[in-house]
């Protein structure tokens, strides 16, 4: 009996903590917002922490849209820029973190279907050092997907 509720709470934390780790990183707290019927392009967003050595994101792909690209948004003057990027280097012992509004994030380009709230869809991401890594995104509000992957950093 103990045993069983020592594997529901490990189970439920395990749920609740919405991470995937590897030997050199974590990502934490993959989530997207929702898209209105009939959007066209989504935005994912995950939180990469790298262990002891950098790690260079290089790319993404999932069944829940055509093509997955890096993508950066910058101020350049008054105007908000989007472009394209090869890569995202985190450095041995740091965190990046993706949020809406500004800097990296996962452009999801020809959604199969809208991203609606309270649903998930996998996600690989490819890292140049390791490979993939397989996630599966939240679909959230950008607030509750924001504050709860800032709650992921202790």
């Amino acid at each position: 009996m103990l045993l069983i509720s020592a594997m529901s709470v490990s189970m439920a934390s395990g749920a609740m903590a919405h991470d995937v780790q590897t030997d050199t990183l974590r990502i934490a707290h993959p989530f997207a917002m929702p898209t209105p019927p009939g959007a066209t392009n989504g935005a994912a967003y995950v939180d990469i922490s790298a262990f002891s050595a950098p790690v260079t994101l290089v790319g993404a792909r999932s069944p829940a849209s055509a093509d997955v690209e890096l993508h950066d948004m910058q101020m350049d003057g008054d105007m908000m820029q989007m472009r394209h990027v090869e890569a995202i280097r985190v450095e041995a012992g740091e965190t990046y973190t993706m949020r809406p509004g500004g800097g990296y994030h996962l452009m999801l380009i020809g959604l199969t279907e809208p991203l609606k709230e309270g649903e998930q869809f996998p996600l690989t991401l490819t890292f140049a050092e390791q490979g993939d890594v397989d996630i599966e995104v939240w679909v959230q509000g950008a607030q509750e997907g924001s504050e709860a992957a800032d709650g992921h950093h202790h």
